[in-house]
């Protein structure tokens, strides 16, 4: 996760960067989607089991630590898994949270990972910013303190815009959308409050604004993820990483 932003309007390049940061640039759909809200992409590696991950190069701070509430200690890392948190270490600063939080359990931490790089990473329509733009949608929706503080900054960066980033927080109605986005969130926000009432009208809807098929699919898939990455973070009182919260607040495209 170590590419150097180029666009235009972006903000300047913090010491710790963003998960953002490491995908590169926001290119027009189709793209690939961004990597992990502080966390890169799962590097094909695998190895003997270690024991433990490298302490994080950012420190910790008093409302990051514990990163839940449930007392599971640690597993030991097998080595895709080792990799992976190097990875972020070396190239966000720390291991996120919610990485830290699937730890007991190799194979739930295998498995989130993979759906989560699927979502985020494979290629689709979407493009990087409207993921974490439905991320964040939804998380408002679901007041999900981990997921709005750690993708409210992607967004931050992804668009260069500090006030769209807490307009995605507070309300996406606020902000000044095109209407493809506006169209997208609008699902993603039905489909998490009102999951019964969808029918074809709504799919309609996002074909008149442009999305293919896929792209439904899409928008139905990154929904769907959040709503129940938001309600483990909220059972288990998941903290994001104290880093999040400065990240890409100055700067505007």
């Amino acid at each position: 996760m170590a590419a150097k932003v180029k666009g235009a309007g972006r903000p300047e390049k913090a010491k710790t960067k963003t998960a953002a940061q490491l995908s590169g640039p926001e290119k027009k759909a189709p793209a690939v989607a961004s990597t992990p809200a502080g966390a890169p992409g799962r590097p094909e590696t695998a190895g003997k089991p270690a024991a433990a991950a490298k302490a994080p190069a950012v420190p910790r701070g008093p409302d990051d630590l514990p990163a839940i509430a449930l007392d599971l200690p640690a597993a030991p890392l097998d080595g895709a898994n080792q990799a992976y948190f190097d990875r972020c270490l070396e190239k966000i600063g720390f291991v996120p949270n919610v990485l830290q939080a699937y730890a007991f359990d190799m194979a739930k931490l295998s498995a989130f990972a993979a759906m989560y790089n699927d979502l985020m990473l494979a290629p689709s329509g979407l493009s990087k910013l409207e993921r974490e733009m439905i991320a964040v949608a939804v998380s408002s929706v679901n007041r999900c303190y981990y997921c709005l503080t750690a993708h409210g900054a992607a967004v931050r960066h992804l668009s260069g815009d500090p006030v769209l980033g807490e307009q995605m927080v507070m309300n996406y109605r606020a902000a000044r959308l095109d209407p493809r986005r506006r169209a997208i969130l609008d699902f993603a926000v039905k489909l998490t409050e009102r999951p019964h009432e969808i029918e074809e009208a709504d799919r309609a809807a996002l074909r008149a604004a442009g999305l293919t098929e896929r792209d439904i699919w899409d928008v139905a898939a990154v929904t769907g993820f959040f709503n129940m990455s938001n309600r483990i973070a909220a059972a288990t009182d998941m903290r994001p990483n104290e880093a999040y919260h400065a990240q890409a607040r100055t700067g505007r495209a």
